[in-house]
Formats: C-alpha cells, sequence, structure tokens
C-alpha cells in the first residue's frame, strides 16, 4: 500500500515521532540549532521585504516541514497552527568589503530560533555590488539538505516543481547488510588517523567555496565511467593531498568521510525530519595524481551501489530502537572517526523569484561532535558550487577550493 503524503488530506497531526537521525542531531548538539542552509544568490535589483513575506506567507502553511517545532522535553515534533511570517523573513545589508561567499558565513553564525516557534527563517541579503541572495535555513534535527531543497523550493519558486529525485527503497545484499554493520562497529573503534583534520577545534566556524561548470564535471565523469559524484569526490581527494604535502612534504593517508545519502521516499519530499543516512568511505588522499584517485573512488562508490548500502543502514536503523540508533549514529559521524561529510545536492533548474533567476545555489551545514570540517557540491542547472566550511582552527583550509578546482582541470587534461 502506498503511503499518502504527509497533509494531502488537508491536516497535519498535532504530534510526530521525530526519527533516529533527528535525535542524533539534537544529541550532537545537547538541544542547540545545528543551521543547514540554502544560499541563493541573484543579480539585479533585489525584490522587497514585503514582497518576500508575502511569497512565504502564501505558501508557507501548505508546507507540512514549515509547521512543525521540536517539542523542548520529548523527542517529537509538535504542530504549530500559526505562523508569524515577519518573525521568520528578514533581511540584512552586508559591509561593502563583503565577498561573494558572506551570505552563507552569515547563515551559518547568525543566531536561529530557539523558542517556540518552528525552526526555521527566510533571509533577503542585499549585497554590496547591488546583487542579493535569497537564504532559507533550517535546524538539522527537523530538515536534511534534500528535505530543504524541496522545502525552498516549495516556498520560494514562482512556479515550483522538480528538485531532488526520491528515493525508491529496494532489498540490500548481503554485502551491503555486513558493510553497514562494519561501519557501526567502526564507530567504536579507536580513533583514525587524520593528520589534517585532528586536533582541538577553535569553536568558531567560517566558509569558502568555489564554483564551476556542471558539465565539465559531467564530461570527466562520462570519459572515465564515473558519476559527478565520484569527480567531486576524488577531486577533493586530491586537494586534501596537495594542501597536506604543501604544509608537511608527506602524503596524507587514505580520508575517512561520511557520505549521506538521501532516503526520503516520494510524497515526503516536504516531510519534517531527515531521512538520510551515511556511509563511510576512504577517500584515497595518498594518491599522487587526481585520476588514480578517481579510479579508486569510482571502485568504492560502485561497490556501495551494488550492495544497495544505503538501504540497509535504512533497514538496519529502522530494526534498531531509536535512542540506541541515535547514541550509534553519533558515534559513526564524529570526528574521531571521520574526517568530514562530504555531500552532495543537485537542486535541478535554478530557483526563479518573482521572474528572477538565481545565479548560483549552495546547501551546507555546520558542524558538530568535534568534526572540523564539511564539504558540499550543490548542483543548480549548469553550475555546480562546493562549499567548505571548517573550524577556524584550519587556518589554511580556505585553499581547499582553489585546490579541487586545480584537481578538476588535471582530470580534464588526462
Amino acid at each position: 500500500m502506498t503511503r499518502r503524503p504527509l497533509g494531502s488530506d488537508g491536516c497535519l497531526p498535532p504530534t510526530l515521532r521525530m526519527g533516529t537521525a533527528d535525535v542524533a542531531y539534537h544529541l550532537a548538539m545537547r538541544g542547540r540549532p545545528l543551521p543547514v542552509a540554502f544560499v541563493f544568490g541573484f543579480g539585479g535589483r533585489a525584490p522587497t521585504l514585503d514582497a518576500v513575506r508575502a511569497r512565504v506567507a502564501e505558501r508557507a502553511h501548505r508546507i507540512p516541514s514549515l509547521r512543525y517545532r521540536i517539542e523542548r522535553h520529548r523527542p517529537v515534533f509538535r504542530r504549530i497552527d500559526a505562523i508569524a511570517v515577519e518573525r521568520h523573513v528578514h533581511e540584512v545589508w552586508l559591509p561593502e568589503d563583503a565577498d561573494e561567499a558572506e551570505a552563507a558565513r552569515l547563515m551559518l553564525t547568525r543566531p536561529m530560533n530557539t523558542g517556540t516557534r518552528p525552526p526555521w527563517d527566510v533571509w533577503l541579503v542585499h549585497g554590496p555590488s547591488g546583487g542579493y541572495s535569497l537564504c532559507y535555513r533550517s535546524d538539522h534535527a527537523a530538515q536534511d539538505g534534500v528535505g530543504a531543497a524541496h522545502t525552498a523550493r516549495d516556498l520560494l519558486d514562482d512556479h515550483p516543481q522538480g528538485g531532488p529525485a526520491a528515493h525508491h527503497a529496494s532489498w540490500p545484499t548481503r554485502r551491503g547488510l555486513a558493510d553497514a554493520l562494519g561501519d557501526a562497529v567502526g564507530g567504536l573503534r579507536a580513533p583514525t588517523p587524520k593528520p589534517a583534520f585532528d586536533g582541538p577545534s577553535s569553536g568558531r566556524t567560517t566558509l569558502c567555496r568555489a564554483q564551476t561548470p556542471l558539465a565539465g564535471l559531467r564530461a570527466i565523469g562520462r570519459a572515465h565511467g564515473g558519476t559527478v559524484n565520484d569527480v567531486y569526490l576524488a577531486a577533493l581527494s586530491h586537494a586534501v593531498h596537495s594542501w597536506h604535502m604543501k604544509a608537511t612534504g608527506t602524503p596524507h593517508p587514505p580520508l575517512p568521510v561520511a557520505v549521506p545519502m538521501s532516503v526520503r521516499p516520494p510524497g515526503e519530499e516536504c516531510a519534517p525530519g531527515n531521512r538520510m543516512v551515511t556511509a563511510r568511505l576512504l577517500l584515497p588522499c595518498d594518491e599522487p595524481s587526481p585520476r588514480q584517485a578517481l579510479a579508486r573512488v569510482i571502485a568504492a562508490t560502485a561497490v556501495l551501489r551494488a550492495s544497495r548500502r544505503r538501504d540497509a543502514v535504512r533497514l538496519l536503523l529502522a530494526a534498531t530502537p531509536r535512542a540506541l540508533g541515535a547514541r550509534v549514529g553519533t558515534r559513526m559521524v564524529n570526528g574521531d572517526v571521520v574526517a568530514a561529510p562530504a555531500s552532495s545536492v543537485d537542486f535541478g533548474t535554478a530557483l526563479v523569484h518573482q521572474g528572477a533567476a538565481s545565479r548560483s545555489a549552495a546547501v551546507f551545514a555546520g558542524v558538530a561532535a568535534g568534526i572540523r570540517c564539511l564539504t558540499t557540491l550543490t548542483s543548480q542547472h549548469d553550475t555546480s558550487c562546493l562549499t567548505v566550511v571548517h573550524d577556524a582552527a584550519l587556518a589554511t583550509a580556505g585553499e581547499l577550493p582553489d585546490l579541487w578546482l586545480a584537481a578538476l582541470l588535471e582530470l580534464e587534461r588526462a
């Protein structure tokens, strides 16, 4: 029997049970919000704050993910019947010396609502040179990146349609189940050496990014029998290799990263909560060339797909008591076990708001649980954006986007 989309009968239940991943994020942050943000960059004249608020007021009450807040002392989402739009939609002007990434940095550092309202907001950010950004932001305990993509589309786009593809569940192989169990057990082992990312955190977070044509990543993937995601991860692997070699003169060992994978099914595009699992992947940062790194990444992700690892993790989480699963999850994705989450989201066609098409899109989240770095590749229309969120203690991590672009150039020439 097919499950009906939440709210399709015209009403929403007063409470919803938080899922395992939701509780894991809530535990990792000790109840504080962890921002997940979608930032859309535009050129030309900005809309007015009143116009943005009018759009949000028209749409928000129909989007389930915007109608729930996290209950303070219970692992449930509680419905809110009235949305005070003026308390959710704001505007701000950037200083004259701001660069193109400043709106995204603002979304990392601006305090989020921690009261009795649903944990989301929309920002109209005016740039210093005439451009502007529209930013949608939520608490990661209430929504994952793919859910944020669908919510931002439904809330802000003139004609909402498309977005990241839904996941159609299937049965995993024995290899997939064994590897999923291995990931869970791996979270209980001794810390994995990650010399470029180990060390104390400063508690201050910043962000850097780079943009490149999506067609280039697709062409590299076709030439080598891989996907856009494979190319992204291989170039990231070589960027870390070059970065560490420059600093120390020695190769970096294979780098453990957590790869988030959406399990959001059809009909739950805008349902509250996280519909995602993670798999542990070793990036071959010890390889001397990006081409060799790409070959190893393609081989590793082929095993993930063939064994249907995401469905193995999904089933294991469904069979595990929620509190236990959440605590295991916080062990699997923390700074002792993995260096960084490395995610990717294909937003699809450009967001169009009040007739203007966005020139770029980037989704990212803050860091938690001792993790000092996070990377995301966001694709929109014909452009991909690499975003690197990192602890300020990684003082030279701002070099990673340029090194990533350099690795892509080498792959194009290979």
